[in-house]
């Protein structure tokens, strides 16, 4: 279920200019729109496991952006996604919250694998995507944009039983 709160605070994210000028190739979104990708967040964690979190201040709980694994493109699997409001980008937010999002994606979800892509002129998510540890695979032009793909892979020697999983909780 959704609240008003939930959507208000999406709303913050995928409406400022800077995030959406890489997120949405600078799409304006209505309200119908940003419902939608709330439900769906919602289903894909219901049936997967995954969707997008919001990052908040610890002390203030102030939204400063989201992270989390959506489907993007044709790819087999969800891809890394991180976004921040343009006055959180530079002090590791993004960074520490995709860390996260990689170690659950190797150890609870099991992906051997995991990718992201950004707009080639966006500068800082290259940068985060590095300082992550991934690996550049190549560029494409989708939509009309230029784009960057990078990858990390999990160098686990296997994915962890259900045992593994709540021993180390």
């Amino acid at each position: 279920m959704t609240t008003e709160k939930d959507l208000s605070q999406l709303s913050t994210i995928v409406t400022n200019e800077y995030v959406r000028k890489y997120l949405f190739d600078d799409e304006v979104l209505d309200p119908h729109q940003i419902h939608d990708i709330l439900l769906r967040s919602i289903e894909s964690f219901k049936q997967k496991g995954y969707g997008l979190w919001l990052i908040h201040e610890t002390s203030s709980q102030i939204i400063t952006g989201m992270v989390g694994l959506w489907e993007f493109f044709d790819e087999p699997q969800p891809q890394l996604l991180y976004a921040l409001l343009p006055e959180y980008i530079g002090q590791g937010i993004a960074g520490e919250a995709s860390r996260e999002i990689i170690r659950y994606s190797f150890d609870t979800l099991g992906f051997r694998y995991l990718v992201a892509s950004c707009d080639t002129p966006n500068l800082a998510s290259h940068k985060v995507a590095r300082r992550l540890g991934m690996m550049k695979t190549k560029e494409e032009t989708i939509n009309g944009k230029p784009t960057t793909f990078y990858r990390i892979e999990n160098n686990r020697d296997e994915t962890p039983t259900l045992f593994e999983f709540l021993v180390s909780k």
